[in-house]
């Protein structure tokens, strides 16, 4: 292999949430075709794949087998006027900003969403009404084999936060993404980007949007209304500035973070006959249960 092997890595350095135990090996491949590599001399190994860890909960076991970290599969190029191939480890806010300075719209709305391409793929994120899988024109796959796939959109199902592939054992690599002729794209980006500082709690620990919302409704008034907003467990905290966010405000333990959002779902069920559904991807093993 020609990337990086860590043993015992500690995943709350790469969580957005600053939260999660250790992974027994986290894998950094160098590109590609090393990671295809990888695949091939290890087929029975259990992987978990990470992008930038928003929109993630590790629980505080960690994961078990190895983690694949995107964080150098990020080439971005343009390669017709309209058209660029993104990695999954390029940042959202990246795309952004370098389609934006193209003279290119209708990704604006990929600067408010604080992870990377692959996750984005991976739950068809959005924000400001745009959504990542309405600019997609074609995917790369990447399999257990170590094989690569060219997939069209028409043999995913995508849903509003979720999407179905067409084979499970199939990992996003990178896309080709269509925009539009827009000059003021940069423009709407800033507004966009004072919209979100001035409602969300930027610069602090959190993993994005915690819950789904119940379409009409939004979850941040249903938990308001529930008399939720600024109540803590530990260090987990439903933020005062936007309530469909929990925050870390200090050593927040995954299980602080685990119990606070079943309390939400259990709270405002309870007063409004509606279950939220998480957003976030909890994954991993309760600290009790790792030997």
């Amino acid at each position: 292999m020609r990337g990086e092997m860590r043993f015992q890595e500690p995943l709350s350095k790469h969580t957005t949430w600053r939260i999660g135990g250790k992974a027994d090996r986290f894998f950094i491949p160098a590109d590609v075709f090393d990671l295809a590599d990888f695949l091939k001399e290890n087929p029975h190994e259990f992987l978990f794949w990470l992008g930038l860890g928003s929109n993630l909960l590790i629980r505080d076991g960690g994961i078990r087998g190895t983690v694949i970290s995107t964080e150098k599969l990020n080439c971005l190029e343009q390669v017709k006027e309209t058209l660029w191939k993104a990695d999954a480890g390029v940042s959202c806010a990246k795309l952004a900003r370098q389609t934006a300075r193209a003279g290119l719209g209708g990704g604006e709305f990929l600067a408010g969403i604080p992870g990377s391409l692959g996750g984005a793929l991976a739950m068809n994120a959005g924000a400001f009404g745009g959504e990542t899988w309405n600019l997609v024109e074609s995917i790369i796959m990447l399999n257990r084999d170590g094989e690569l796939i060219q997939r069209q959109p028409s043999e995913f199902i995508v849903n509003y936060r979720h999407v179905i592939k067409p084979v499970e054992n199939e990992w996003f690599t990178s896309a080709i993404l269509r925009f539009d002729l827009n000059n003021e794209n940069s423009i709407k980006i800033k507004v966009l980007l004072e919209q979100r500082k001035n409602t969300q709690p930027i610069g602090l620990p959190s993993c994005g949007s915690v819950f789904r919302n119940p379409k009409p409704l939004f979850a941040a008034k249903l938990i308001e209304d529930a008399g939720l907003k600024g109540f803590q467990i530990g260090g987990a905290q439903i933020s005062e500035k936007h309530s469909n966010f929990i925050i870390n405000v200090g050593n927040a333990t995954a299980k602080d973070v685990e119990e606070l959002i079943a309390l939400i779902i259990s709270k405002v069920e309870e007063k409004f006959a509606v279950r939220l559904q998480p957003e976030v991807h909890i994954v991993g093993e309760f600290e009790n249960d790792r030997p």
